[in-house]
C-alpha cells in the first residue's frame, strides 16, 4: 500500500490495515493471549499478544494526545512527556504497564475505540491540514497519524501471523 498523500488515502489505509489486523486477533485464542512468547518490543525480550495490542493502544492514544494538544495549540511533547525517540523501548513498557489491567478482550475493545476516534478525527481534517504543511520536522500531520496507525497495525499484523504459523495456530 503506498504512503498516503491525501485524506482519503489515509483513511483507507488505516481502516485497512486495522481491519486486517483485527481479522489476525479475533483467531488468537484467548487462553494464549497472555503468554510471552512473541518477539518484544525491546531486543531480546518476549511479549504475548495481549502486550501488542497494549503497544498499538498506547500508540492510537498518543496520536489523540497529539491531536488534541495540536488543537488547543499547544506544544506537543513527542513521543511523549517524559520520552525521547531513542527511548520506545521504555515507553513500550509503560504502555503494556498501562494497560495490564485490562484482559485481552477489553484490551481489543479499547483499541477498537481508539481506533474508531482516530478515524473520527482524520474524517473532521481536510487534505489542506493533514498534507499541506509539515506539523512536526519535516512530517505533516496525515503522515504522523500514518506512522503511529495504519504502519504499526500492518507490523503487528505480520508478527502474528508470524507467532500463529510457529505456534501451529494457522
Amino acid at each position: 500500500m503506498p504512503i498516503p498523500a491525501n485524506q482519503r488515502e489515509l483513511l483507507d489505509a488505516i481502516r485497512t490495515r486495522y481491519a486486517q489486523l483485527d481479522a489476525e486477533l479475533r483467531t488468537v485464542p484467548p487462553a494464549q493471549a497472555f503468554e510471552a512468547t512473541l518477539e518484544g518490543h525491546v531486543q531480546g525480550t518476549l511479549i504475548s499478544v495481549a502486550d501488542l495490542v497494549a503497544y498499538l493502544l498506547g500508540w492510537n492514544l498518543l496520536v489523540l494526545k497529539w491531536c488534541a494538544g495540536r488543537d488547543a495549540g499547544r506544544e506537543v511533547d513527542f513521543p511523549d512527556t517524559g520520552f525521547k525517540w531513542n527511548e520506545l523501548g521504555r515507553l513500550a513498557q509503560r504502555f503494556y504497564r498501562d494497560h495490564a489491567a485490562l484482559d485481552f478482550p477489553a484490551r481489543r475493545d479499547a483499541l477498537a475505540h481508539a481506533h474508531a476516534d482516530i478515524v473520527e478525527r482524520v474524517m473532521r481534517e481536510t487534505d489542506a491540514s493533514l498534507y499541506g504543511e509539515a506539523w512536526y520536522g519535516k512530517y505533516p500531520l496525515g503522515r504522523m497519524i500514518q506512522l503511529n496507525t495504519s504502519s504499526p497495525y500492518a507490523n503487528a499484523r505480520a508478527r502474528l501471523r508470524k507467532w500463529k504459523k510457529a505456534s501451529g495456530l494457522s
